[in-house]
């Protein structure tokens, strides 16, 4: 079993895998960073535990979308730079409405 060193948010964790995934989970682990910058940026210092709560709820609506694109066949062969216009409208509409519920999320987590 591997061991890998990631950092998110300005912290580091060690993280047990399986041999060969590191690379993978380095990717992972860059991505969740990004999410998380990217939402603290949005909604400003929350504290780190709320801040990660927000980010994967985030993730998995991102997932869940995903996985509804998949079951009604939207996700057909598509290739990075391959999205029709109906496809990228779609998907902004989609970015927006995240944006939308992070921002609800903040409102929400703030009152507590």
């Amino acid at each position: 079993m591997a061991q890998v060193s990631i950092r998110i948010n300005g912290r580091s964790y060690d993280i047990a895998c399986d041999d060969g995934q590191e690379e993978r989970i380095h990717a992972l682990a860059n991505y969740v960073d990004e999410r998380v910058k990217e939402i603290s940026g949005a909604v400003g210092q929350i504290g780190e535990q709320r801040l990660l709560v927000m980010t994967s709820l985030l993730i998995a609506d991102e997932l869940s979308n995903a996985q509804d694109q998949l079951e009604n066949g939207a996700a057909q062969n598509a290739e990075p730079g391959s999205l029709s216009a109906a496809e990228s409208d779609a998907l902004a509409a989609n970015i927006e409405n995240m944006a939308e519920r992070i921002e609800t999320l903040a409102v929400n987590i703030t009152k507590d």
